[in-house]
């Protein structure tokens, strides 16, 4: 090789092993190079705000109505119910409908009237449950069976009662008066079902049964 490329020839042989020993940590570098940028990406990239938890569901009112009546019918238009009231307040929530002063008429598909009244109710959304507090009465009409026999009067009383209006039944964990005709029973606790016709006392049971007068002449 001549002088002249042979001193041109040095310095790039010198760079070129360099580069070779610099190219050993180029990855490292680049890993690194990196690392940093994604930190950087994290540390300022925005922050969005969390999704905020759903609310829980209030027992809130959505409607009221004031001296109120309530009508319903079958699908042939005969009224099966009705239901009055001094006040009247409804809770999505729950779909009931809490009542001041109630009056409520429920007619039975056998033509039994039966009259609940108290001084609050609370109903669920068809009516059918109703719960009576305070000074809680169902009355049941006078009714004839399907055997003729005339069905006296029924009154129930108490500080609670629970009506199952469609099922036909009455029951309560509290003290109830039960007056049948002239008859009359009281407990501390009473399941009643008007289908069967039974009801069952429990606790502190008294009765008082007046014999009928007997109609066959001396």
């Amino acid at each position: 090789m001549k002088p002249a490329l042979a001193l041109l020839y040095r310095p790039w042989r010198s760079a070129l092993r360099v580069w070779d020993r610099v190219s050993i940590y180029l990855p490292i570098v680049l890993m690194g190079a990196l690392a940093l940028s994604t930190y950087w990406l994290v540390r300022n990239s925005p922050v969005f705000a969390k999704p905020e938890a759903a609310k829980a569901v209030q027992h809130d009112v959505d409607y009221f109505m004031r001296k109120f009546t309530i009508k319903s019918f079958d699908e042939v238009g005969i009224l099966r119910s009705e239901v009055k009231g001094l006040e009247g307040r409804h809770y999505a929530d729950t779909d009931t409908l809490e009542i001041d002063q109630p009056r409520i008429l429920s007619i039975s598909d056998l033509g039994r009237h039966v009259t609940s009244s108290s001084i609050r109710a609370l109903s669920n959304a068809d009516g059918s449950e109703v719960q009576l507090f305070g000074d809680a009465r169902v009355v049941r009409d006078p009714v004839r069976g399907v055997d003729g026999e005339v069905m006296p009067r029924m009154e129930f009383r108490g500080e609670f009662l629970y009506a199952y209006v469609k099922e036909e039944r009455v029951k309560s964990h509290l003290p109830v008066v039960l007056t049948r005709g002239a008859d009359q029973f009281s407990g501390d606790t009473l399941t009643y079902n008007n289908v069967t016709g039974i009801a069952e006392l429990k606790g502190r049971v008294k009765g008082l049964l007046v014999p009928r007068a007997s109609l066959a002449k001396p």
